[in-house]
């Protein structure tokens, strides 16, 4: 293995881009459009990470000049009936019970954790604030078995059904919650190289967008011992009770760092003396842990259909695949990933 570390890609910054913005109706507007001319397009700035994005917004006045300018348009007439009752009834569910199978807003800043491991973790862990916690009466002995009482929030004694709806789960939408559920503040991450400073490797996802998947990995990496797993911050999924339910009580442990730019990360953790690599299964060298002798690593890991970017490609130290005799192309990433942690903390 080359101990010099390749020349890298420049870090690159994303442009500003420039899109008119689509026109915008007036209705109800009274004074006749000779006294009232159009307003000249004004300019709405968002702004990104790295990127300034400037959208205009035009205005559209009514033009006709003779009985009845400036007037709204009467929209159609719709016959009335049943179906006029049919949308009336379904706009009162809307405001009132609220659409079924469709969860209720989570405040912001918080986010529901469900199922036994995922709350029995967050419940030990000192850095969350808890707002509720519902839960069945047959489920408070599992959760006492994974978490002993007192808990530091009192629980709600709740029928199912309810905490399917606090959820928005129905059939399909993999929501498994075995009858608990903990609404928490999400959690705050540390900075980078302070988390440098606990001990192990890194694992760095480039554009992982499935929380599943980043929840398996977050799990696989606390296993082998991980110091953090860092992520993009525009395409990741956020704190989400599907990702805390994959990661088994992970997301507790293991810090979950976001970054804007995945090139410029990698380059602090050079500069920390991380052996940044590659994943990829068309490179020619296979993955070989002991070669990494003392060397702490960082394992980059891309998405299943595009993989690694060019950037993020070029910035790595080595590119690497899993040496698979059995003759399999590929493998799920939280699969590969598993597979690439152990092999690059197995010393012998």
């Amino acid at each position: 293995m080359t101990q010099n570390r390749p020349p890298h890609g420049k870090t690159g910054r994303p442009g500003e881009t420039s899109r008119p913005g689509k026109p915008s109706q007036r209705q109800g507007h009274k004074a006749h459009p000779e006294r009232q001319p159009p307003r000249a397009p004004s300019e709405n700035r968002l702004s990104l990470p790295g990127q300034s994005v400037m959208q205009s917004a035009g205005q559209s006045v009514n033009q006709n000049t003779g009985p009845g300018a400036g007037r709204p348009e009467r929209p159609a007439s719709r016959p009335q009936g049943r179906d006029n009752r049919d949308e009336n009834k379904r706009g009162e569910n809307k405001r009132g019970r609220g659409e079924p199978g469709r969860a209720p807003a989570t405040p912001s800043g918080a986010v529901w954790l469900y199922g036994t491991h995922a709350v029995a973790a967050a419940l030990q862990n000192p850095a969350r604030l808890f707002r509720r916690l519902v839960i069945t009466e047959e489920a408070q002995a599992a959760l006492a078995a994974e978490c002993p009482t007192p808990w530091p929030i009192a629980p709600e004694i709740t029928p199912r059904d309810k905490i399917d709806q606090l959820l928005g789960a129905r059939q399909g939408s993999g929501i498994v919650h075995q009858g608990i559920a903990l609404l928490t503040d999400q959690l705050s991450s540390p900075a980078l190289l302070d988390a440098l400073k606990q001990p192990g490797p890194v694992l760095v996802l480039d554009q992982i967008s499935d929380p599943r998947n980043v929840g398996a990995l977050m799990r696989t990496a606390q296993a082998f011992g991980a110091c953090a797993v860092i992520a993009q911050d525009r395409n990741a999924p956020e704190e989400t009770g599907a990702l805390a339910k994959a990661a088994s009580g992970a997301l507790e442990t293991i810090p979950l760092l976001r970054t804007v730019n995945i090139a410029r990360a990698l380059i602090v953790l050079k500069s920390a003396e991380f052996w940044v690599v590659g994943l990829d299964g068309h490179a020619p060298s296979k993955l070989h842990g002991p070669s990494f002798g003392k060397r702490r690593v960082a394992l980059v890991l891309g998405s299943e259909g595009e993989g690694m970017r060019r950037l993020t490609r070029e910035t790595c130290d080595e590119i690497c695949a899993l040496a698979m005799p059995g003759g399999m192309e590929s493998l799920n990433v939280s699969a590969a990933g598993a597979v690439a942690l152990y092999e690059i903390t197995r010393k012998a």
